[in-house]
């Protein structure tokens, strides 16, 4: 009877996994919301100034008139919402396993574990404001509603998987070489503009346009669009096949990464 109960009392690997991530996102839940007051606010307040910005602005470069079957501030909403998923699951990723340290003296934590934490954290979050920006849009008239759901919501998810990806990576070469993050942080803001988020790149010649089209995210921002806007043109050459290649891949070589450093990045 007593070694009975004793089998009883052993946990399987995945359910300590899960009681370490379950403990994880209570942690950075309570961090990223309630560490800092001005949180929301930042979350929420970024990509409305940003759109105000480039709305006062698309008089002179004609922005409008360059998007075709689409209002144009969705359009650029929807971009900058899908982007952001992106981006700050590659940006927080890097952080985790510097910010959890501690936390690896126990056996039961590995670095992946605050990666895989913070970007479903990031992503949960993303998902609620883009959210309150589909009401908020609908509310004051703007065309916000999705022509379809499915598609939106795949292309969604499929850039939450593609920013895990980055995410894994990020982590590992940042934690191994701390020059390398500061390099990733310096490229967002040229990311951004080369992934068709503040203007199409339709209209770009078609040689440039084959060699933008290598990175991933413009094929989730075209789908996600094109989910929200049912006649709205995709940029040539977008695939979903290429970018569940991309998606797959990175993922891959982030687990691959996290397993064959797993000591050295605990060590640091």
């Amino acid at each position: 009877m007593a070694r009975s109960n004793s089998h009883k009392g052993v946990r399987t690997p995945w359910q300590v996994t899960r009681s370490v991530w379950y403990a994880m996102f209570l942690r950075e839940a309570t961090s990223r919301t309630m560490g800092d007051r001005m949180g929301w606010f930042w979350m929420l307040f970024e990509p409305i100034a940003f759109t105000a910005i480039m709305v006062g602005i698309r008089s002179f470069v004609r922005g409008d008139r360059l998007v075709v079957n689409a209002e144009f501030i969705p359009w650029m909403i929807i971009g900058l919402m899908g982007f952001y998923l992106v981006r700050e699951g590659m940006l927080r990723g890097m952080g985790a396993i510097d910010a959890n340290q501690a936390l690896f003296s126990y056996r039961q934590v590995k670095p992946i574990d605050p990666v895989f934490v913070r970007n479903f954290l990031e992503g949960m979050l993303r998902t609620f404001v883009f959210l309150m920006f589909i009401v908020g849009g609908l509310m004051i008239g703007l065309d916000m509603k999705p022509d379809n759901a499915i598609q939106a919501f795949i292309a969604w998810f499929s850039l939450w998987s593609l920013g895990l990806g980055a995410g894994l990576i990020s982590s590992v070469l940042a934690t191994l070489v701390p020059e390398l993050g500061k390099v990733v942080r310096m490229l967002s803001l040229p990311l951004l503009i080369i992934s068709g988020v503040i203007l199409p790149l339709g209209n770009l010649p078609h040689w440039l346009l084959e060699h933008l089209m290598l990175n991933p995210i413009p094929h989730g921002l075209s789908l996600l669009r094109q989910g929200f806007f049912e006649n709205y043109q995709i940029i040539h050459g977008t695939s979903w096949l290429y970018l569940w290649l991309c998606i797959l891949v990175m993922n891959t070589l982030g687990l691959i990464l996290h397993l064959r450093f797993s000591d050295r990045l605990k060590a640091k």
